[in-house]
């Protein structure tokens, strides 16, 4: 048995890829999208097609530039999403637009724009999850899609006030990023970190306790990680988004795992309950310099990220 199967067997693994093709060969339950990943599959000649479908609906679309290139990139996220439904089983992220990170009320527009062009294509929005960056406004956003049916992961989460914040919203995801907040203590320390004190394992093992002993239904999902043993340390995590390289490593290497998370064991922790308005969050948020400069340079990220592919396409565009 690979470590790729071992794994399936209690925890959901899902991709972290725009490519299809690497979705086809390790079969993830999930997949999930960000605007760096479309950017780099948008501009691969085998998905061609998908470009161009949605810069022919974006162009029906009209209006001016702006509004069409905004249409652009939300049918081009919805085309990827809906190719990604034909291979997954289960469900695919849709991320909203980096710039709306601060906007609860743009937030919730896009995320209903994003629904509805979905459900137009006759997929039910039970298989969607929209990603909100994990701002304030981005987990009050997320609270009110949750009761429109609107399901969302929130991404971009480092630190334990974000993961509390979303857990008391109701929330259906929380994607922290253990990968980021490795990077940032291995800089910070100058060199690599022992295993056992992996900052991000450690983050994600607390909030998986914290969510489990108190009974919260909020699902965690540990993302962005650097190495097999991050994952093999997490086993067990309700669900990890791995990247295909990773995953391929993962299915050429023999072994069988056993669950490091578990409901049982996080009722035993001895995590305690914490209840946090929205000054409460801003300052433990505000206490974790690591998480204030990861959710800022985040969404700077995806935001450049997605400005490239909109410059990208109206070149392709106007050569069209």
């Amino acid at each position: 048995m690979s470590l790729l199967d071992s794994l399936k067997r209690f925890t959901t693994v899902v991709a972290d890829t725009g490519d299809l093709e690497a979705m086809k060969q390790y079969r993830p339950q999930d997949a999930t999208t960000n605007p760096s990943l479309l950017s780099k599959a948008a501009q691969l000649p085998q998905y061609r097609p998908l470009v161009e479908a949605a810069l022919a609906d974006a162009e029906r679309a009209g209006g001016a530039e702006a509004k069409r290139t905004e249409a652009f990139m939300d049918r081009l996220a919805v085309n990827f999403g809906k190719e990604i439904l034909k291979i997954v089983p289960g469900r695919v992220s849709t991320e909203v637009d980096a710039r709306l990170s601060f906007d609860r009320d743009a937030t919730i527009a896009k995320a209903r724009e994003l629904i509805a062009l979905y459900e137009g294509a006759g997929i039910s929005r039970e298989r969607i999850l929209i990603k909100v960056s994990t701002t304030w406004e981005g987990i009050r956003a997320a609270a009110d899609l949750e009761k429109e049916g609107i399901h969302c992961n929130m991404t971009l989460l480092f630190s334990f006030a974000q993961a509390v914040a979303c857990a008391d919203a109701g929330v259906t995801l929380i994607s922290p990023f253990v990968g980021r907040i490795y990077d940032y203590y291995k800089k910070e320390r100058g060199g690599d970190i022992p295993r056992a004190e992996d900052p991000g394992v450690l983050s994600v093992t607390k909030i998986y306790n914290y969510y489990k002993k108190f009974g919260y239904k909020t699902q965690v999902m540990g993302a962005s990680f650097r190495k097999v043993d991050q994952i093999v340390d997490l086993a067990g995590c309700d669900l990890l988004t791995i990247s295909p390289d990773l995953m391929e490593e993962m299915q050429k290497t023999a072994g069988e795992l056993t669950p490091k998370l578990t409901v049982d064991a996080a009722r035993q922790s001895n995590e305690q309950k914490i209840t946090l308005d929205e000054k409460g969050f801003r300052w433990l948020h505000n206490e974790d310099a690591m998480a204030v400069e990861k959710l800022a340079e985040g969404i700077r990220k995806f935001n450049a990220d997605a400005r490239k592919l909109e410059q990208w396409a109206v070149k392709e565009a106007a050569t069209a």
